[in-house]
């Protein structure tokens, strides 16, 4: 999939903006792969929109405010339990706010999915990614005293314990396709690929069908060099394989497989998007 220059610079131009990015769309959507969707979109908006700007606005709160309206947008499709979308947050001042750990925030991330929007929003600007509360109002649309009161109502529902429940066990198919990869065997990977098969490399290109088996193609040139590792496992509860690098022990990017039965369906592999592997992700290996 080739890409114009413009679309090339504008990439080059909000790259150290995108793990910012990421950071905030994950905990607006309980996941970091769907958070991943919504700064694509994010990204796809803010550049098609330029076009129409007789002059470029400041790049991070604008970017912030395209992220959050999208965000909510992917909310109001797919509605998550216990989630009550709000359209507005009442504009009702509250006491001092007091400072809370960031370690602490970005370890409720279970508890994130359980606040309104406007709530999660709020403290995901304002306490986990530092923006001020009048960046944090730019980037809902809202007033301070608004971001004030989501803020005191958010802060009192994270309790400072809280945890991320444990994944699910991991489906034999997928620890399957890890020792496949492991043992660099190719055709046995290429065996699994059906006319249907789609294969997402995440900000990078699109295949579908035969042309997913050059997918290995390209791996069998890089992980020997590169010194892959493939382990499966659950991804804040999704399951997904986790890529090592180079004997490390911290996973350097995520790939997920979807199948139709024991054939892939889709491969979603996030080897150009790492930053997702360093936005708080919790990988938990499958048994056995």
């Amino acid at each position: 999939m080739s890409t114009s220059p413009d679309l090339d610079r504008f990439h080059a131009l909000v790259a150290h903006l995108r793990p910012k990015l990421h950071r905030y769309c994950a905990r607006m959507t309980g996941s970091v792969f769907d958070g991943e969707d919504v700064v694509q979109d994010t990204l796809a908006k803010a550049f098609y929109a330029l076009a129409t700007l007789d002059e470029p606005p400041p790049l991070e709160p604008w970017l912030f405010r395209i992220a959050h309206n999208t965000a909510m947008d992917f909310l109001r499709r797919y509605e998550r339990k216990h989630v009550d979308l709000v359209a507005e947050v009442p504009d009702v001042t509250g006491p001092e706010e007091r400072e809370v750990d960031p370690t602490l925030v970005e370890a409720a991330l279970g508890v994130f999915a359980e606040l309104p929007p406007a709530q999660r929003s709020a403290i995901v600007l304002k306490d986990v990614l530092g923006l001020t509360l009048e960046e944090t109002a730019g980037a809902m649309g809202t007033t301070v005293p608004a971001v004030s009161s989501a803020l005191q109502r958010a802060r009192a529902r994270v309790p400072r314990d809280a945890d991320a429940p444990r994944p699910p066990e991991i489906d034999a198919r997928l620890r399957h396709y890890a020792r496949l990869f492991d043992a660099r065997d190719w055709d046995a990977l290429r065996a699994l690929v059906t006319e249907e098969s789609r294969l997402d490399l995440v900000s990078r290109a699109q295949r579908r069908g035969a042309r997913v088996a050059e997918y290995w193609s390209r791996y069998a040139e890089i992980a020997p060099r590169e010194r892959l590792r493939a382990v499966a496992g659950s991804v804040d509860g999704v399951p997904a394989i986790a890529m090592f690098r180079d004997g490390g022990d911290r996973p350097a990017y995520f790939v997920r497989v979807e199948w139709d039965g024991d054939r892939i369906a889709q491969i979603r592999d996030y080897y150009y998007v790492p930053n997702i592997a360093d936005e708080g992700a919790r990988f938990t290996p499958s048994d056995g």
